[in-house]
């Protein structure tokens, strides 16, 4: 029988973890995500995921991804969701772009995948050094935010095609069938959103500006999400695209003509030069907005891929025992051990 004196410590080591995630969760503003403590293997091992009998000998399906401490846990549930999904999960190789070597990172990929295809490259956040403006958020001003603008620089040159994506998001369906769209000819497919205040993205400085105005004559620009992008790498080095939205970064320092991170840079280069794809692919905004992080519902019509964009992000507000209705539906593919598993063990 234990003691009086043993059952109070009990009960505090049990309450313990829980006063220090409160206390994190309400110490977190402007979207900034505090570092989760990985001196141990905090997420479980994922299953080991294997081809189908209809899997065929075909070429890779190359997925790019930022990788930092901050949205690990987000990471690791976007990759179970792509392999737990895919009908040829072999076929799978991972690129991961981070902007520092942590090794506790590394570690707990390996010991969650121990069969996963990955490399991982480092993005060197000089390159954007005096081209970061402040914007809305300040998790949209952190230097990786900007790596997908690089992406082409970084990955191997025998990559001809890669899938970016974001590290907020889950698949639903086989990842296989974005990753074979026609591009026809396009540099970049994507979702494409005309319905949306396309001049919302921009500053009244941009469109009162004779000059910056015409920039999209002769296109219908629209909106599209840069956190789900299928890229023809070999065209985007030829055309020299990292170049034009490096060019855009510099009149943004100049004259403000943007608010939104890495996002604009993307519209002013290519918005209505795009392959759109079916809105199922990127059922974008489960975080809310920029500001307040507002829970919202799922558009009608099919999904295959779910996208916590904006300010709330799903393991931070289940964290918080505040969750938002979709944010159960990333709930599955979430591979981390809460402290209450720790004490189990």
């Amino acid at each position: 029988m234990a003691s009086a004196k043993t059952r109070g410590l009990l009960s505090l080591l049990l309450i313990l973890p829980l006063i220090t995630l409160a206390s994190a969760t309400t110490g977190i503003r402007l979207g900034i995500i505090r570092k989760p403590s990985l001196d141990v293997a905090i997420f479980r091992e994922a299953p080991a995921f294997r081809n189908g009998d209809a899997c065929q000998p075909a070429e890779k399906i190359h997925i790019a991804m930022t990788l930092d401490s901050n949205y690990l846990r987000g990471t690791m549930a976007a990759v179970l969701s792509i392999l737990q999904h895919s009908t040829c999960p072999e076929f799978i190789e991972f690129h991961f772009l981070w902007a520092r070597f942590e090794p506790e990172v590394l570690s707990n990929i390996k010991s969650a995948f121990p069969y996963l295809k990955f490399n991982v490259y480092r993005f060197d956040s000089n390159r954007v050094r005096g081209k970061i403006s402040k914007s809305i958020r300040q998790a949209l001003d952190q230097p990786l935010n900007y790596a997908r603008i690089y992406l082409a620089d970084m990955i191997p040159a025998d990559v001809k095609r890669v899938l970016y994506l974001d590290s907020d998001l889950v698949v639903v369906d086989d990842v296989a069938k974005l990753w074979k769209v026609d591009l026809q000819g396009k540099v970049l497919a994507a979702p494409e959103y005309c319905h949306a205040n396309f001049s919302k993205y921009f500053t009244e400085s941009f469109w009162s500006d004779q000059m910056f105005s015409k920039t999209f004559e002769g296109r219908k620009p629209c909106y599209f999400n840069t956190g789900v992008m299928v890229v023809d790498v070999e065209k985007w080095r030829q055309g020299e695209y990292t170049k034009q939205m490096e060019e855009w970064m510099v009149v943004q320092k100049q004259k403000r003509i943007y608010h939104l991170g890495s996002l604009p840079p993307f519209l002013l280069v290519l918005a209505g030069d795009i392959r759109a794809v079916d809105h199922r692919w990127n059922q974008h905004g489960l975080g809310g907005d920029n500001l307040e992080g507002k829970c919202r519902s799922l558009h009608p019509g099919p999904i295959s891929l779910l996208h916590w964009s904006g300010k709330g992000k799903p393991w931070l507000r289940l964290d918080s025992r505040k969750p938002c209705t979709v944010d159960h539906l990333w709930a599955p593919y979430d591979l981390y051990r809460s402290s209450a598993h720790y004490l189990e063990e």
